[in-house]
């Protein structure tokens, strides 16, 4: 059997997360004419087993195919059970024979004693087998006419208990499989990235900066909880080194009281334990996050794996660096970028003694309170080294989330995720057009889904796309409103919702950016004067919360639109999966053009949002109020940047 989901042939387990409604698909076919029915098997992770009918899938292809929701945490296993239906390939027969009158009673006969076996098992109850015994009664007496005897031998009380219990010969079984099933978070979170120092820091009358800190940064977890996200993320917060320190706009000539980029990690006082002094104590860390659990959120920290030139590890451990022929240590490159403040790892040289030195420095963040890491460029560490520290972790702490921040190949970012990223970023900024984005929301839900979460972040320190900086407000509402629909996971960087889009000349970064100074904003004040996102971006994510499909990854279809500005997608979850116990179905309908009002005819494919054809529905704009009532083609007129999230009306 072909069996869906898998990875490289089983090398890896492939990933779901809790609540996660995971597709899965076997061919199996048999010689002859006979038909054969397929059951998927799941065993929790406590032990106890799911059987789930499976139904045929594309014609032709002896394609079938389930769908499964997996609940609890842990690692599932399955496998497909093959057998010949003999009920079905009887039904099939009799269909046939009894009406056009060849062997009526013999194959009556034969039905009869099909539902007799059926009658057998042990799994049904009382009135189940009464109901199959009548049947064979019926099917027996010659009296009664032919068609009579057969209309109660497939009686849809007959055919419901056959589809439950089915009457199976022959059973064949595939290899079986693993899923991991990880927590809510892993695959389900709206994210906020902010820098601690920034928040709350202050412009001294010389000219210097007072830093915030941690207890001053607690004080806008507020105003982050407010708008719905889930988890806060921390930049590094340790000590950063002074030798080649970094001063505004990347510049090479810091100032005294420069404070430096966040990833040159190490000084005197400390490394990757330590917390930067000006930021606060560890007691003060604690209570940022005690702070922020409280409401609601979770920390998630930088692991950045390097050093300064002013790191303890320099010295302690040089072995753990890359030494030129001059006797040197090699900076950090990634052509035509220099990082002459860095120190890039070389993982060859004490594989034992540096594995065991990064395994330590998360465990004492886990000790703290940190239980989610967002790794700065793991793409330029082995991957064998990724494979054995999330084992190790998740072996002791499988509560614990890795995101991989890797802006590379696919197979290498494909790769990272298979050796254990929980969650990876994108091509999500790059990916503007309509058909850009058409083909990248394909990919992540449908192509790499089995083992790959992305987390379509909008933006971050190191990314201001063209899009964002010429197109102003549009364009960031429109990417707000389709990386919050069309991901479970999403995220923002501090000044998103203040539309932060001044980029320094030649580049894809903000103008003065917060990697390398301080920036003092006024949160309230835009939110006074209506020029603060953060009532979009809140009602996105209270969306987000109240509609279970937008929990799914694996559910996008794509629609079509008579105007390629148009991108319009659908996520459609089915009442037996929904904790709502109803249909919940969104459609989302985008204007990319942020400089035109554009009109278009949308065109739905009803089945694939669970409508039979022909059909007219109610929908009501989840952001607008408004309400309408739609068809398979509708007209929409969207001004520029402009979206409708659609929840479709039972």
């Amino acid at each position: 059997m072909q069996l869906h989901p898998q990875l490289d042939d089983n090398r890896f387990p492939t990933r779901a997360s809790a609540g996660e409604v995971v597709p899965f698909q076997a061919v199996a076919f048999r010689e002859g004419h006979d038909r054969i029915g397929t059951e998927l098997v799941l065993v929790s992770p406590e032990g106890e087993t799911h059987r789930v009918r499976m139904h045929e899938g594309r014609p032709g292809l002896d394609e079938w195919v389930a769908t499964a929701q997996l609940t609890s945490v842990g690692t599932w296993r399955w496998h497909v059970e093959a057998f010949g239906d003999d009920y079905a390939t009887w039904h099939h027969n009799a269909e046939i024979k009894v009406p056009a009158g060849i062997d009526v009673d013999l194959m009556l006969e034969e039905g009869a004693r099909v539902l007799d076996r059926a009658a057998a098992d042990p799994a049904l109850s009382a009135a189940e087998r009464d109901t199959l015994l009548g049947a064979a009664i019926a099917a027996r007496e010659t009296s009664r006419p032919a068609a009579a005897r057969l209309e109660a031998a497939v009686a849809d009380a007959v055919l419901a208990i056959i589809d439950a219990h089915p009457v199976r010969s022959l059973v064949t079984e595939s290899d079986e499989r693993e899923i991991r099933v990880e927590r809510e978070r892993a695959g389900f979170g709206a994210w906020y990235e902010l820098f601690p120092r920034s928040e709350g820091a202050r412009r001294n009358p010389d000219g210097s900066w007072q830093s915030g800190t941690f207890r001053t940064a607690a004080a806008r977890l507020y105003g982050v909880a407010k708008m719905g996200f889930d988890v806060v993320y921390l930049p590094p917060i340790h000590p950063i080194g002074t030798t080649n320190r970094k001063g505004p706009n990347n510049t090479l000539n810091a100032g005294p009281n420069d404070p430096g980029s966040p990833w040159a990690i190490g000084a005197p006082e400390g490394g990757h334990r330590e917390i930067h002094p000006d930021l606060g104590t560890v007691a003060d860390f604690e209570a940022f996050v005690a702070r922020a659990g409280e409401l609601g959120l979770e920390v998630a920290l930088d692991l950045a794996l390097q050093a300064t030139p002013d790191h303890p590890w320099v010295k302690a451990h040089p072995e753990w660096f890359t030494t030129l022929a001059d006797g040197t240590i090699a900076y950090a490159e990634n052509p035509p970028k220099k990082y002459q403040d860095i120190y890039p790892i070389n993982f060859d040289n004490d594989r034992d003694g540096l594995y065991r030195e990064v395994l330590d420095i998360v465990e004492y963040w886990i000790g703290l309170g940190v239980h989610i890491f967002r790794v700065d460029n793991p793409h330029t560490k082995p991957l064998q080294f990724w494979e054995w520290l999330i084992h190790e972790v998740n072996a002791r702490h499988p509560e614990v989330i890795f995101l991989a921040e890797a802006f590379t190949r696919p197979a290498v970012m494909q790769s990272l995720a298979k050796a254990g990223f929980q969650q990876s970023y994108s091509y999500f900024t790059w990916r503007n057009t309509r058909e850009e984005l058409e083909e990248f929301l394909t990919s992540i839900s449908h192509d790499t889904s089995h083992f790959m979460r992305p987390n379509l972040f909008v933006n971050t320190p190191d990314i201001l796309t063209e899009y964002l900086q010429h197109g102003g407000r549009p364009a960031y509402e429109a990417r707000a409103v389709i990386a919050a629909t069309a991901s479970p996971n999403w995220g923002v960087y501090a000044g998103y919702e203040l539309v932060e889009n001044e980029a320094r000349p030649g580049s894809e970064e903000n103008l003065d950016n917060e990697k390398y100074e301080y920036k003092e904003r006024d949160w309230e004040a835009h939110e006074a004067d209506g020029t603060s996102l953060a009532p979009l971006i809140t009602r996105l994510n209270e969306i987000r919360h109240a509609h279970p499909a937008l929990a799914q990854l694996r559910n996008l279809e794509l629609h079509d639109a008579d105007y390629d500005q148009i991108l319009t997608f659908s996520k459609h979850l089915e009442a037996a999966h929904s904790p709502t116990g109803a249909d919940d179905t969104i459609i989302v309908v985008v204007n990319l053009d942020t400089t035109n009002t554009n009109i278009a005819n949308v065109h739905l494919d009803l089945e694939k949002l669970g409508l039979p054809a022909a059909s007219a529905f109610g929908v009501v704009d989840l952001l607008s109020g408004q309400r309408w009532t739609w068809r398979s083609s509708n007209y929409v007129r969207l001004a520029p940047g402009q979206a409708h999230v659609l929840h479709l009306q039972s």
